[in-house]
């Protein structure tokens, strides 16, 4: 049986900011601990979150998702360049969300 891979994307209306396998976090956080050491993600989160809040006109997307073990990041940096909104409208549904700020239209006829 494989397992998934879990992925952190950050994105805003201008396209893929950053994308970062998290996969295997939970297993580093355990093995840093048990050698007393301090574990530091190669992602800051807050800072992230900072930079979407900062940055509103750009409307910047955050959510974690994940795919099967057969898809890599290189494959989702394509499909992010390729067909993004498809990619996007796939994640949402499916992801978590971290943090949205997206642009909500209403309907122009009722």
């Amino acid at each position: 049986m494989s397992k998934n891979n879990k992925f952190l994307a950050m994105w805003d209306n201008m396209g893929l900011e950053c994308l970062f396998d998290i996969t295997d976090l939970d297993h580093e956080l355990m093995l840093s601990t048990l050698k007393g050491q301090e574990f530091r993600t190669p992602f800051n989160l807050s800072m992230m979150m900072l930079r979407a809040q900062v940055n509103n006109q750009r409307h910047y997307e955050i959510y974690t998702f994940e795919t099967d073990a057969s898809v890599c990041e290189k494959q989702i940096e394509f499909m992010f360049k390729h067909n993004p909104q498809g990619i996007v409208d796939l994640i949402r549904e499916q992801g978590n969300k971290i943090y949205s700020d997206t642009v909500k239209k209403k309907p122009v006829i009722v």
